[in-house]
């Protein structure tokens, strides 16, 4: 996780008592006064410096006092803070991760892994699990095979590396009668397996140039149904536990809630923002407003990209209340984003 350094106009002082200060209300949920942190700090400070303190950081945004309360809770900035340089992250004890591996194999097919792993990263952190489907160019196919159905609508077959196995129905320019579509699937699976969909739609293309006045007709024919068949799908993300925020004291709100699963149910906004960290290593966090979404104020978000064979396949995470275990959510998303990326990785 990147880390930005500490805010240097926070003594050691002030630091110590934001960080059990916003560890006790993660633990508990209500807001935090003097006299716990004089329990629990560890500072040997009287309670009117602890008050003055309290004070300080809530005059620079990091904390906040709700009205039915003398304590104080955590801004988004003070979590910011928290998470940034005053956290400490423990790695994820190995009998979770023998769990994530075993229960994340290789070999088991690409939605099932999805599914797998939203599941479990909701039910390892008892919030919402997400996981953004990998672009299906990125995938060799194996093999396929067509069949003509009726008028110019044929059915196409493709078995994937990853050993998934999809049916697209394709609208093509005339006719092809079945010899046609089993000379044109021959023809790619002789010389395109293995490879994936960019590489062959470039490769047709080229070779359409340079070829002789005998191989135009199965080029062109091969061109038009492998654009049709081999085209980028729509992204597309697996969720589990959305449930779970239902009932959390922080989301309350009734119409918060509501836009929140609305935006669940349209997955766009949830897509875009997994967009923006694809490329960045590790694992990212945003906290309430940071996401850009008004949905998701309320929230934050944990998340890591997933690899295998180098190549970033995807992104998954945490969803919940601003006030998770941040501690206990960072190693999990980690470790399921390692877990997820070796169960695509070839053996």
């Amino acid at each position: 996780m990147s880390r930005k350094p500490a805010d240097p106009s926070l003594d050691p002082r002030a630091r110590q008592l934001l960080r059990t200060l916003i560890g006790r209300y993660i633990r508990s949920g209500e807001p935090v006064g003097s006299q716990t942190l004089m329990r629990h700090a560890g500072l040997d400070v009287s309670a009117a410096t602890i008050r003055n303190i309290l004070a300080d950081l809530e005059d620079v945004g990091l904390l906040s006092a709700p009205h039915t309360s003398a304590g104080r809770v955590p801004t988004a900035q003070g979590y910011r803070l928290f998470v940034d340089s005053l956290l400490q992250v423990r790695p994820l004890p190995e009998s979770e991760i023998a769990r994530l591996r075993s229960e994340l194999p290789a070999g088991s097919g690409t939605q099932a892994l999805l599914g797998s792993a939203s599941e479990l990263l909701s039910a390892m952190t008892h919030f919402v699990g997400v996981v953004s489907v990998p672009k299906r160019e990125q995938f060799a196919f194996r093999r396929i095979d067509f069949v003509p159905l009726d008028g110019q609508r044929v059915l196409a077959i493709l078995v994937f590396a990853d050993n998934d196995v999809q049916n697209r129905i394709i609208q093509t320019r005339r006719a092809y009668e079945a010899g046609e579509l089993e000379r044109v699937a021959n023809y790619l699976n002789s010389h395109f397996a293995g490879r994936n969909a960019a590489d062959i739609r470039a490769t047709l293309l080229h070779e359409l140039k340079s070829a002789q006045a005998e191989m135009e007709v199965l080029l062109s024919q091969s061109i038009e149904l492998a654009e049709q068949v081999l085209v980028p799908g729509h992204d597309d993300m697996v969720l589990a536990g959305q449930t779970r925020l239902m009932g959390l004291q922080e989301l309350t709100d009734v119409d918060r809630l509501r836009e929140l699963f609305e935006a669940f149910a349209r997955k766009r906004e949830i897509l875009q923002l997994l967009e923006r960290t694809v490329h960045a290593p590790g694992v990212r966090i945003f906290i309430g407003e940071e996401t850009g979404l008004a949905p998701l104020e309320g929230v934050s978000l944990v998340t890591a990209p997933y690899t295998a064979g180098g190549q970033v396949l995807g992104v998954l995470g945490v969803i919940g209340p601003t006030r998770m275990a941040y501690d206990r959510v960072i190693p999990v998303v980690q470790a399921a984003a390692d877990a997820l990326g070796s169960a695509f990785d070839p053996p």
